[in-house]
C-alpha cells in the first residue's frame, strides 16, 4: 500500500509550525508527521489535525541536545532516567493525537563510554520505550542515520538496526526505513525493503546524496514507490526532504500522480 504523509518538520517551513497543517491539507496530504511537536500544546495539534481532517501520524521521542550536536539520550550511559522522562512526555502527545508510531533516535556514541556500554543501555532504553508505547497502542521505532550528516551515529545501516531488534525483542518495536538514510550509507534500498518488509514500522524517503525531493538527486524513488506499493506494508510513507529554494509547493512535482 502507497500513502504519503508530510514531515511538517522539512516541509511547508516557509510558513509557522500551526500553519503547516492548513498547507499540507491543501497540497493534498491526508496525513503529517512532526519530528519534535513539543513546542505546540497537545490541544493546539488536535484542533489543527480535526480543523483540516489529518492524521498525524509520527513524532520522534523527545533527544536532548542530539539536534545541536550533541549526543542525545538513548544510547548514553547514565541517561537512563533522563531518557524515561522524554519517554514520558511523548506519551500523552502519542495518545491524545492518535499517533501511529514514535521513533527513537539512538543518538551518538560519547567519549567516556565504550561502544558495547552504549548499544546495551540502547537496547534497554528501546525496550523500555516500546512497552511504554505498546500499552497504548502505539509502535515504537527505531532509525538508522547516516554518518555523513551525523558523524559517530549509533545506528547507521540495517545490520545494525537488526541487532538492536533483536537484542531488545519486543514485539511492537520495529525499523523506521529512511531510504535516505540507508542510501548514503551503500544500502541497496529495494532489496533491503523486500528482506525486511516484516520488520518496519514506518517509511520515509528524500533524494540522495542532497536529501531533496525526488528526482533532484540520483536514488530512483519513483521506481521505489511502486515496490513500497505492492508490499505487504499498511502504513505510511513520510516525505522527510528539503524542498530547496523554491519552496515546498514548487518540490511536490512528484506528488501530483498520488493525490
Amino acid at each position: 500500500m502507497l500513502k504519503f504523509s508530510a514531515n511538517l518538520s522539512l516541509l511547508f517551513t516557509e510558513l509557522p509550525l500551526l500553519e503547516r497543517f492548513a498547507a499540507a491539507r491543501r497540497a493534498g496530504f491526508q496525513a503529517v508527521e512532526i519530528q519534535f511537536p513539543y513546542e505546540l500544546s497537545i490541544e493546539a495539534i488536535s484542533a489543527e489535525l480535526d480543523r483540516h481532517e489529518l492524521e498525524l501520524v509520527l513524532i520522534n521521542v523527545p533527544a536532548g541536545d542530539l539536534m545541536q550536536g550533541g549526543n542525545g539520550l538513548a544510547g548514553v550511559p547514565g541517561q537512563e532516567q533522563s531518557f524515561r522522562r522524554a519517554v514520558l512526555q511523548a506519551l500523552p502527545y502519542a495518545q491524545q493525537l492518535g499517533v501511529s508510531c514514535v521513533n527513537v533516535l539512538a543518538g551518538r556514541q560519547t567519549a567516556d563510554a565504550d561502544l558495547v556500554q552504549c548499544l546495551h543501555t540502547l537496547v534497554a532504553n528501546a525496550r523500555y520505550a516500546a512497552e511504554a508505547f505498546h500499552s497504548i497502542g502505539v509502535i515504537t521505532t527505531l532509525e538508522a542515520i547516516n554518518t555523513f550528516d551525523m558523524p559517530g551515529f549509533l545506528i547507521s545501516n540495517i545490520a545494525q538496526m537488526q541487532e538492536i531488534l533483536e537484542a531488545a525483542d519486543h514485539p511492537t518495536l520495529k525499523m523506521q526505513f529512511d531510504c535516505y538514510h540507508l542510501a548514503r550509507m551503500g544500502e541497496d534500498i529495494v532489496s533491503s525493503l523486500l528482506e525486511n518488509v516484516a520488520q518496519i514500522g514506518h517509511i520515509q524517503f528524500a533524494d540522495a546524496p542532497g536529501r531533496g525531493a525526488p528526482d533532484t538527486g540520483k536514488l530512483p524513488l519513483q521506481g521505489i514507490f511502486e515496490v513500497i506499493e505492492m508490499l505487504p506494508y499498511a502504513g505510511w510513507t513520510g516525505a522527510e526532504y528539503r524542498p530547496g529554494e523554491l519552496g515546498t509547493e514548487a518540490s511536490l512535482e512528484w506528488f501530483k500522480a498520488y493525490r
